[in-house]
């Protein structure tokens, strides 16, 4: 779980502020670390008890201009949404909508094409070997889809959404699309999206050397991925300070 900032908070009325700001801060880190398709792509966050009811961008805004009064609140179960006058884009409703119907676990899901991540996705073998420290923390914990059917209509995130049954699974490299990342909280998430596309980048570069890669043994890869599991909430840390500095920085994030 994410751990409470520090600084102090604007007040809103907006129901579930706290956690638009946090979804808001998480689209304009995506910007700041280049892992952003502008105004495509979603992230979404569960907000009540089976997970049914989340928040999700508004269609087609930039991600670097979203603020946490910007968001929407949905119903997976729903079937008028798409009649809204607000309504999501068409793919962020099927894919984000499905998993929320059928993954309550996904608490927060976070959907880009960020490059390495899509280079990953790219290859005839998706999966990411551990190699270092960090590809190791996705070690039999990422699933690759290897049935990608075109655009992430209702049909298309249905069956994406049976992919991330297993709790264990935190990634799905989307093959010949990009990655879905899924967490306990927007810091959860959002810290594991960071390592993937660092991790993939580590992995798409050692495979340019065209040298042998030093892969770690399955018992060293499983003890590394789950210690850092346990590991001292590096993640809430991690997305408390990165708020902070839009705090000072970007602060309209919040409004």
């Amino acid at each position: 779980m994410s751990v409470e900032p520090l600084h102090s908070e604007t007040l809103s009325n907006l129901p579930y502020y706290e956690e638009r700001v946090d979804l808001a801060a998480a689209f304009r880190w995506t910007v700041r670390f280049n892992m952003h398709e502008a105004v495509a792509n979603h992230f979404s966050l569960s907000v009540n008890d089976d997970g049914t009811q989340f928040l999700i961008n508004p269609n087609q805004r930039h991600f670097s201009l979203i603020k946490a009064s910007d968001i929407l609140l949905l119903d997976a179960n729903d079937p008028s949404t798409m009649d809204r006058p607000d309504a999501p884009d068409e793919t962020a409703w099927g894919l984000h909508g499905a998993i929320h119907r059928n993954c309550p676990h996904a608490r927060c899901a976070l959907h880009v094409h960020s490059i390495h991540a899509t280079v990953l996705a790219s290859l005839a073998d998706s999966v990411m070997k551990p190699i270092d420290q960090n590809t190791a923390i996705f070690h039999n914990r990422h699933v690759v889809d290897d049935g990608y059917g075109g655009l992430a209509f209702e049909e298309e995130g249905e069956r994406c959404s049976q992919l991330l049954q297993d709790p264990k699974v935190k990634v799905m490299v989307m093959g010949n699309h990009g990655v879905m990342v899924i967490g306990d909280d927007v810091g959860d998430a959002f810290n594991r999206l960071y390592y993937f596309e660092r991790a993939a980048e580590t992995y798409i570069k050692a495979l340019w050397t065209g040298q042998p890669l030093r892969t770690l043994s399955e018992e060293i890869a499983e003890k590394t991925a789950r210690e850092i599991e346990e590991y001292d909430n590096q993640a809430g840390y991690h997305f408390s300070d990165l708020k902070e500095i839009l705090d000072r920085e970007e602060p309209d994030y919040k409004e």
